[in-house]
């Protein structure tokens, strides 16, 4: 009967994201033991492993997660880099602003910053290599603390952080992301990263709402 929620497991842990789940929580939701949810857990990466899977469940601190593979890494910075995936929407932008400032910060700091959810936000930005994850914070759960990467220097044409805009103009970035691509249009040449409109710019699925 318990190996019947294998597929709600995977589910679960497919919702709550790289925060994951602790065997309690699981427990919880599906009415089983703890015991029997660390069994299937290690039944389901046993049998992931052995279909060759392009994903993963990994324990980190007693805490379950779904990850990608590292030895696909190379294949991940290739969609990275897609021209069709090289603006930042302006959510991305707000969420890639707090970070960038508030270094290391967990994401639930960002989300209390900019008073909505930016999980969708955060994965986008650390898929095109912006963001990464530096560290653990202390306390329950051991949140991951993120910080910005030198690719967000090169991104935007800086050699270090001392020389990010004033803290007051923080939400001007989609401003000056426009403004970037104007320049381009204007000088008639193509884009270095081949930019695209702002509204098309992440990926299906990716965007969330903000603030009006």
């Amino acid at each position: 009967m318990n190996s019947q929620l294998k597929p709600v497991i995977e589910g679960l842990l497919f919702a709550a994201g790289e925060e994951g789940l602790r065997p309690s929580e699981i427990a919880e939701v599906t009415g089983m033991d703890k015991k029997a949810v660390r069994q299937l857990l290690k039944e389901m990466a046993e049998e992931w492993k052995k279909a060759g899977r392009g994903i993963q469940i990994v324990e980190v601190a007693q805490v379950y997660q779904l990850t990608t593979l590292p030895e696909h890494r190379r294949y991940f910075e290739r969609l990275a880099k897609s021209p069709s995936r090289s603006q930042l929407s302006r959510a991305a932008l707000e969420t890639l602003a707090i970070i960038a400032y508030r270094q290391p910060i967990i994401r639930a700091d960002v989300e209390e910053v900019r008073g909505v959810k930016c999980d969708k936000a955060i994965y986008y930005l650390k898929r095109k290599g912006l963001i990464r994850e530096v560290s653990r914070a202390e306390g329950v759960g051991r949140p991951i603390l993120y910080g910005t990467t030198r690719e967000f220097l090169d991104y935007f044409g800086l050699t270090s952080l001392d020389e990010l805009p004033p803290v007051d103009s923080i939400f001007d970035w989609a401003e000056w992301e426009r403004e970037r691509g104007e320049l381009y249009e204007r000088l008639g040449v193509e884009p270095r990263t081949g930019e695209e409109s702002p509204t098309d710019a992440e990926p299906s699925g990716a965007k969330e709402t903000t603030e009006s």
